[in-house]
């Protein structure tokens, strides 16, 4: 495990609820977006809520995949201090980042247990992390810059 830290439930909780909150975002901007378009009257049409809903989905899909393949981070991830990496604690490939989304409906089942894993487990991995290969780990604290030693005292010139 190369001495990285795991990321706690808790953690791991702030930087989903951030990620949500960038989903939101997303969805309301369609929505604004389309009632700027098609006018106020828009917002009743339950097609276009599905439209949007279609859309915030599979913009989640592809914001998670791909920031945890390019990076291993989401902005909720960056923004808490840790990161999604293989068991050996390189990068993500493609493949797994997108295996590790899909395996986020067996963390679902039954009542978000597969979630609630990384609280109870030692390692704190949840089932997707399991299925995937993965962990999240915190990132590591740059040790602190030490002060060069004070120059010595030079006799004044006389």
């Amino acid at each position: 495990m190369n001495g990285a830290r795991p990321a706690g439930f808790w953690i791991r909780v702030v930087a989903l609820v951030i990620d949500l909150v960038v989903f939101t975002l997303v969805e309301l901007s369609m929505g604004l977006a389309a009632r700027r378009v098609w006018g106020a009257g828009v917002r009743d049409s339950t097609m276009l809520q599905f439209t949007i809903f279609l859309f915030t989905l599979l913009f989640a899909a592809v914001y998670v995949i791909l920031l945890h393949a390019a990076t291993g981070q989401t902005i909720g991830k960056m923004l808490m201090g840790v990161r999604v990496v293989l068991l050996d604690g390189r990068r993500l490939p493609l493949g797994t980042a997108l295996l590790r989304f899909f395996a986020y409906a067996f963390s679902c089942l039954p009542l978000g247990f597969g979630y609630v894993m990384a609280g109870l487990r030692r390692d704190k991995r949840a089932l997707h992390d399991l299925i995937a290969g993965t962990r999240v780990e915190r990132e590591p604290t740059p040790a602190p810059a030490s002060l060069p030693p004070p120059a010595a005292a030079t006799p004044p010139l006389a």
